[in-house]
């Protein structure tokens, strides 16, 4: 694990502590009803404007999008590896690339390839026990090892704190709309 900031470590203890208190369709619940404000994040970025970063060093919401989904993808995998098959995952590169998923041209089809991923690893897990192979982790390079019940927690954290990173994009260009208009 890289080295950590009280905030690291404060979160790290939410998720282990939530991950294990919560029943598994209470888990399953959480993650799915929390992040519901992502669709609406998603959707008051302006069309035209999905594929343009506000600034310099700044991403746009396609990129934004398309890392929630490669994580998204990356912990599904990982998750349904260690419950099927007990299997040790490869470390998740929770890298932004800039890169643009091919086939998402707007938030909603985003939200449709989102929300088809997610409910497969959803339904997947409420079928679960819940105390499938503790042993085995993945590995996060800022929260260390996390075991699959952590990380699908985790993968609410990090829908959210990209959500917040799409609501300043819409704040953004809608303040540049405003000055338009003046």
């Amino acid at each position: 694990m890289a080295s950590s900031t009280s905030e690291d470590q404060r979160i790290r203890s939410y998720l282990t502590s939530q991950a294990h208190k919560l029943s598994i369709p209470e888990l399953v619940e959480k993650v799915r009803r929390d992040v519901l404000p992502l669709q609406e994040a998603a959707a008051n970025v302006p069309p035209d404007r999905f594929y343009e970063r506000p600034g310099a060093g700044d991403w746009s919401a396609a990129e934004v999008l398309t890392h929630i989904l490669e994580m998204n993808d990356q912990g599904a995998r990982a998750i349904a590896g260690i419950l099927d098959r007990g299997t040790l995952p490869p470390p998740v590169d929770d890298v932004m690339t800039g890169e643009t998923r091919a086939g998402m041209r707007t938030a909603a089809d985003f939200w449709r390839i989102y929300l088809d991923r997610r409910e497969q690893i959803l339904t997947r897990v409420a079928q679960a026990a819940g105390d499938e192979h503790p042993e085995v982790k993945i590995t996060h390079r800022q929260f260390g090892a996390l075991s699959w019940r952590e990380w699908l927690l985790f993968m609410r954290v990090h829908d959210l704190d990209h959500m917040r990173q799409l609501q300043a994009i819409a704040q953004h260009f809608a303040g540049a709309e405003q000055e338009g208009r003046q």
